[in-house]
């Protein structure tokens, strides 16, 4: 990961929202904003938290913990101050169910522990603070500061921004709430078949490799090193690409309360798909230089939609 692409990122961040609201609205009330500065306020802390302990203890998952909980936390404190309305507790619920799912897949990979700021670190994390580009420290700690804990935070609130906007909304639920729950849960569901196969694949990979066997004595498809059954047959990143399309099934809502089918409620959802854009071509970097055969995988199967393998 080039420091350019990054503080491009960044750039698209801070003029993107700001831009989509003034000129596409819908501009907020009273009572929004009161609940935003709540949000933003929680988002402040966690980022500060992220940074400080993060630097503290060597470990930079911290973010990636609360990644699973701040959402729910968010669209539930929206679903309270605006009434508990129908629509906005749907989505709550559905944070929800994303986030226990999710938590619960980070936390069987070792990440929590009692003493919280402890725990498994991405491994991405280390391979990128190793980089020329991040050297000497001091410059790992502005990318921690700015990206990992300031922008990462405010990227976890943006993508709940369909509910904020909800909140002034007097629009019956209909047939678009409908379809965006639907979506919205269907998208959970194959992100948690993805997650599950490549837990199984892994788990029996490294499984086979304590017992000393090399890489290339496994059996096929353990040989290669990396997961390419199941979902993973069909695309390279099917996790992502539910990730993904959770968050945009998730913007439907607004689109469902009548407020337009484009407002700047979806800069969270896009920024996201911008984001996955760079952390798999950064986890595909690390794969290509371990795995001989990954190349090759990436020149038969789709990056992120669930496509036929090409021949």
């Amino acid at each position: 990961m080039k420091l350019g692409p990054v503080a491009a990122l960044l750039g698209l961040s801070l003029i993107a929202c700001p831009l989509l609201y003034i000129f596409v609205g819908p501009a907020l009330d009273a009572e929004q904003l009161a609940t935003l500065r709540i949000l933003l306020t929680i988002t402040g802390c966690s980022a500060l938290y992220c940074f400080v302990v993060g630097e503290l203890t060597g470990n930079n998952s911290q973010m990636d913990k609360l990644w699973s909980i701040l959402p729910v936390v968010y669209t539930w404190i929206i679903a309270v101050r605006g009434g508990m309305a129908p629509r906005l507790v749907v989505m709550a619920a559905l944070a929800t169910l994303w986030g226990a799912r999710l938590t619960f897949n980070f936390a069987r990979k070792g990440a929590y522990k009692l003493r919280f700021w402890e725990g498994e670190e991405d491994y991405r994390w280390a391979v990128l603070r190793a980089k020329k580009e991040f050297q000497p420290r001091w410059k790992w700690m502005l990318f921690d500061l700015f990206f990992i804990s300031i922008y990462q935070n405010v990227l976890v609130l943006m993508i709940t921004f369909p509910a904020l906007v909800n909140m002034g909304s007097a629009a019956p639920v209909n047939w678009v709430d409908c379809l965006a729950a639907v979506l919205t849960a269907g998208f959970v569901l194959y992100e948690t078949i993805a997650d599950e196969q490549q837990w199984r694949f892994q788990s029996r990979k490294w499984a086979m490799l304590r017992e000393g066997r090399t890489l290339e004595s496994l059996p096929a498809p353990y040989n290669k090193g990396f997961n390419t059954t199941g979902l993973w047959r069909l695309s390279r990143h099917p996790n992502y690409f539910a990730e993904q399309g959770t968050w945009i099934a998730f913007y439907l809502f607004s689109v469902a309360a009548g407020i337009g089918i484009v407002n700047w409620s979806i800069a969270g959802a896009l920024l996201l798909v911008v984001l996955f854009l760079g952390s798999s071509a950064f986890a595909e970097e690390i794969s290509s230089g371990k795995y001989p055969g990954y190349k090759q995988y990436q020149q038969t199967v789709s990056q992120f939609l669930p496509l036929k393998p090409r021949s």
